[in-house]
């Protein structure tokens, strides 16, 4: 009900009609040939290559706790900032610190540094500092461990369904409103179920806390570094575990995929005379969940295809659940991917609004005068390098996806061949992904 109340339509500078006109097709045949070729050498590579390639080294750091608190409070204390000038600043959403900081700083930038750095928000979270200043309760209410992270699972899709659905989710005021409630609700279930709150119900943890094992480094006393993506292999194999890492990436792929002429021919909209995002909020969200429910089904279907081959049915939810976490550096890369050239563009708008931050005319970063620019986009060899850019780190995460993919398959079975088999489909669906990403990147948008 929250994504029909009334609000302001508001235009975002990531929402506009964007034709690429480069000669794509030629990289994304370059691209899955990429994701094929490894996929192919990977079935006579052996198997103790593949465990040497993602084993740990060792790197002890001292216990940061403390530390950890305090960077909690400082968080807590910006958002409220960000809150009382979401209320109470600019209109405009490029002008508001509250819309750039959430989308621009927190969805852009700090996942992103998150699957190079670990998991930043187990130090920016704003709820820990404060609820170890208060206490813990002694004996909290205790959560089901069989609960897994199936509610964290069904926040990741209300809050997709607010960043695609909903009519103005960039309005300061709007997001403000909504981010001060959800920070009530995890500290009102933090308070009451201790840690496992966060653990299996806050979005943003079950989110950074996957991300953040693609990181080649685990800052932690008993941390260490290594291949990237070789903490996914600590992760117990859990069936919510594996359906919230196909979720990201479901979410994530129709984020690209509603604002297509393609999506909008399909739904019955003019892609050049856009009606508003508050004409196609009930198809946005029933797509959504489309392609997620459509995502799982079809990774099932080549998950059991692989153990059928190695005549190994009886290890389905095991596997299931194992080789979902391989297909998240394909999460990954496509997420850095989407949202590169709002960050270009939005990055400049956050700066300039922390240089100004109730647009009155101040410039405490002494940037004046700044201006923002879109100009990259109107030369062909800045384009190029952007969407080079783009299909790279697409490509990337698909061909780490499938060596990630082999590594957890050796695990599965003892011979390194069957390893090989079991996966075949799954590279072969990991193949085509990269087409669909690619696809994605070059095809025309208009909403």
């Amino acid at each position: 009900m929250v994504l029909l109340w009334p609000g302001l339509a508001l235009a975002h500078v990531a929402e506009q009609g964007f034709v690429l006109l480069l000669p794509t097709g030629v990289y994304t045949a370059a691209g899955v040939a990429a994701v094929a070729l490894t996929a192919f050498v990977l079935i006579a590579a052996p198997a103790e290559r593949m465990q040497r390639l993602f084993a740990a080294r060792r790197m002890r750091l001292p216990t940061v706790e403390r530390l950890r608190i305090f960077t909690s409070l400082l968080s807590l204390i910006a958002l409220v900032f960000l809150i009382y000038v979401g209320f109470n600043g600019p209109r405009d959403p490029l002008s508001n610190l509250m819309p750039l900081v959430f989308w621009t700083f927190f969805w852009i930038m700090l996942v992103t540094l998150a699957g190079v750095f670990g998991d930043l928000w187990r130090w920016l979270n704003p709820w820990t500092g404060l609820y170890r200043l208060i206490g813990a309760p002694q004996q909290p209410l205790r959560l089901p461990a069989a609960l897994g992270v199936w509610p964290a699972t069904a926040l990741v899709i209300l809050f997709s369904a607010f960043l695609l659905a909903d009519i103005a989710p960039d309005d300061p005021a709007r997001l403000a409103y909504f981010v001060g409630i959800y920070w009530l609700f995890t500290m009102f279930g933090l308070v009451l179920f201790g840690p496992a709150w966060l653990s299996q119900v806050e979005v943003f943890s079950a989110l950074f806390r996957l991300y953040g094992a693609l990181s080649p480094f685990r800052a932690r006393p008993d941390g260490g570094f290594g291949a990237p993506g070789w903490r996914l292999l600590g992760i117990a194999p859990t069936v919510s575990t594996g359906v919230l890492a196909l979720t990201l990436l479901g979410a994530g792929s129709f984020d690209g995929l509603n604002e297509t002429f393609w999506w909008l021919a399909r739904i019955g909209v003019n892609p050049l005379e856009f009606p508003g995002r508050s004409a196609v909020v009930a198809p946005t969200i029933l797509g959504l969940v489309a392609s997620i429910v459509l995502l799982i089904a079809a990774f099932a279907l080549t998950v059991w295809l692989g153990l059928w081959i190695t005549q190994s049915t009886r290890d389905f939810p095991v596997a299931f659940s194992r080789l979902a976490l391989s297909l998240l550096p394909i999460a990954f890369g496509y997420h850095i991917a989407h949202y590169f050239t709002a960050f270009l563009v939005n990055g400049q708008y956050l700066l300039a609004a922390l240089s100004d931050p109730w647009a009155d005319g101040s410039d405490y970063l002494g940037l004046a005068p700044f201006y923002v620019t879109t100009g990259f986009f109107n030369h062909m060899d800045t384009v190029r390098i952007i969407w080079l850019t783009q299909a790279g780190a697409v490509v990337i995460g698909h061909v780490w996806a499938v060596l990630l993919a082999h590594r957890m398959a050796t695990d599965l079975f003892p011979s390194g061949r069957k390893a090989a088999l079991a996966t075949a489909p799954l590279s072969a669906f990991m193949v085509a992904y990269t087409f669909l990403g690619l696809w994605l990147l070059a095809a025309p948008r208009g909403a």
